[in-house]
């Protein structure tokens, strides 16, 4: 495998960035997972648009174009042969000195690594997922805005290793008023009564590229669909969950906190938005 690096393609027992990179000493950095489908890249310009977003948030200028980010992004999966991945595309502060400030960093670094992926086990997608809460709650917004795809994951990492202490794959986060904001790389849906609920940026949630395709399959298939404060209870009595994201795509849940979701199997629903997904990733993309 061969990764990008500040313009250079280099082997991957070379790829090597310096211990004083502040990407590495602080998590001062921003990232996106993209995939490729058949030879095109998944909403390649929104993942970029979020990455500018990210990065003007965090007052980190960016020294490449979008289309040079773009150009870069599509020849990481050229040179590395590949037609179906995923793409981590990682923008440090760069090299600095110990102390906090990002004054003493000269210049940010962009790395590109394209290469294969699967999240989940196959079974999980024709049998479905089960999750718990766990303690970790999400970060508060007035602290750090989910909208910012950070590398600073610590949070999530701790929520993923009391699932995994438990038995589970994944978990539901709640934020700190004990509302549901995301699972720990996924987000959210619950279905009740023939509508589509999904929680808030405000409550926690990121702006999902994989979340924005369902919110247009859900009008596409006209299903009703609002944004509210979802509680655990909400998900208790919901008749189907499904979470998303880049590498997981749509999984169904079909239990929860040990609570049957719906008749315990994957749901109509979100049986008929996989089926629509699958389509879309398809024909909305960039070609390598």
């Amino acid at each position: 495998m061969k990764v990008y690096i500040n313009g250079k393609f280099f082997d991957q027992a070379d790829a090597k960035i310096s211990v004083f990179d502040h990407g590495f000493l602080y998590g001062d950095g921003i990232f996106e997972g993209i995939r490729l489908y058949s030879g095109c890249v998944f909403r390649l310009e929104e993942h970029l648009e979020r990455l500018e977003y990210s990065a003007k948030a965090i007052l980190l200028d960016l020294p490449w174009t979008r289309k040079q980010i773009s150009d870069a992004t599509c020849e990481a999966c050229r040179v590395n042969g590949l037609k179906d991945g995923y793409i981590r595309l990682v923008v440090s502060r760069g090299v600095g000195s110990l102390g906090l400030s990002p004054k003493s960093c000269a210049s940010p670094q962009l790395i590109i690594i394209a290469d294969k992926i699967q999240l989940y086990p196959p079974e999980f997608y024709e049998q479905g997922l089960k999750i718990i809460t766990v303690p970790t709650r999400r970060c508060n917004p007035a602290a750090l805005p989910p909208t910012i795809k950070s590398l600073n994951y610590l949070n999530n990492i701790l929520a993923k290793i009391e699932a995994q202490n438990l038995g589970f794959h994944e978990a539901v986060m709640l934020n700190d008023q004990g509302y549901i904001a995301e699972c720990t790389g996924d987000n959210i849906f619950l279905v009740h009564k023939g509508k589509l609920f999904t929680p808030p940026f405000s409550a926690g949630a990121l702006s999902g590229i994989t979340r924005g395709a369902v919110l247009d399959i859900a009008k596409k298939l006209k299903m009703p669909v609002e944004e509210k404060n979802l509680t655990r209870y909400d998900a208790w009595i919901a008749d189907e969950i499904f979470i998303t994201g880049t590498a997981a795509e749509v999984v169904s849940i079909i239990e929860m906190d040990g609570r049957p979701i719906g008749t315990g199997k994957p749901g109509p629903a979100a049986k008929k938005i996989t089926a629509e997904f699958k389509r879309l990733v398809k024909k909305d993309g960039t070609k390598i």
